[in-house]
């Protein structure tokens, strides 16, 4: 139950959090601003990693000493932004009821595809670390390190790239570097290459994360601003349904053959490719997709 609740409620708040985003931040200036957020959020996991690194034997904490003294620091932060702050009243009223538009079907299968991509990386990926090369909790944890640093380094040169190139080039470079990456993991099992490979390629996935933020300003760019909460709902929900299913059906590949799990997971990224390609240069309401010119009018839905 307790497990169930946590779920609700993370899934409650990054619902809001990608829709107040797309509510607030300018659209010239939301990669960038996308970018600091990621960095940030990144910054204070570490600190937190830190820290329980550094007192968890010192202090001799234990599991429930930091689950209530983290639970009691977010609900005192709650309390804080509660009284501390205005309401703020969104630039736009949303729509009250969930929607589904015609005009958005692109960002909704790239949702879709999303969601898979995620599965694969944090249930396979990790999990060949620990099975193929026997990582211990520590070895893992070091990864995770690794990511965070490299995400605060790189996160806002990524928000920044996204801005200067474009929603269309930037999730196309980061398809082709999923093909890669879900490529050579295969090729471990197929060639027996080494742990140093395997580490590489795992913050490599990681980073490409961060381009993700592509598919957000995109959405923003072609959303009636009134679309932006319900959709946000929808998004999410899109993009959870490939945990339904993905775990199960590529566990039972994987106790037949591991490489098979990337080689699909690559072949996924190549249609995850083909439909960004379908991205406009200048993407607007009206012009969502590259066939948008050749369909009907948004208007006239």
């Amino acid at each position: 139950m307790i497990t169930l609740l946590s779920s609700i409620g993370f899934h409650y708040y990054e619902t809001v959090n990608q829709s107040l985003q797309l509510q607030w931040l300018p659209k010239d200036r939301a990669p960038q601003m996308l970018g600091w957020l990621i960095a940030t959020g990144s910054a204070s996991t570490l600190v937190v990693y830190g820290l329980i690194v550094l007192l968890w034997e010192r202090f001799d904490l234990t599991y429930n000493m930091v689950f209530m003294t983290a639970g009691g620091v977010t609900t005192l932060i709650a309390l804080f932004c509660l009284l501390a702050y205005p309401q703020f009243d969104s630039p736009t009223p949303q729509n009250k009821k969930l929607i589904l538009r015609r005009r958005y079907w692109l960002y909704y299968v790239l949702q879709f595809m999303a969601g898979a991509r995620r599965q694969i990386f944090v249930v396979f990926a990790g999990f060949m670390m620990v099975e193929r090369f026997g990582f211990d909790v520590h070895e893992v944890t070091a990864l995770f390190l690794i990511n965070l640093v490299i995400n605060i380094l790189v996160a806002t040169l990524l928000g920044r790239f996204v801005a200067y190139f474009g929603e269309r080039r930037t999730l196309i470079i980061e398809y082709i570097g999923l093909t890669v990456v879900f490529t050579l993991y295969g090729g471990i099992y197929w060639f027996g290459w080494g742990v140093l490979l395997a580490s590489v390629l795992y913050v490599v996935d990681h980073v490409l994360f961060a381009l993700a933020l592509a598919l957000k300003t995109y959405f923003q760019k072609i959303a009636d601003p009134a679309d932006i909460a319900p959709t946000a709902a929808v998004a999410f929900t899109i993009n959870h349904i490939a945990a339904v299913f993905l775990p199960v059906l590529l566990g039972l590949l994987w106790v037949v053959s591991p490489s098979a799990v990337f080689v699909l997971a690559a072949l996924m990224a190549l249609a995850s490719l083909g439909l960004s390609c379908m991205i406009p240069r200048h993407p607007e309401p009206g012009n969502e997709t590259v066939f948008s010119k050749y369909g009907v009018p948004a208007a006239a839905e």
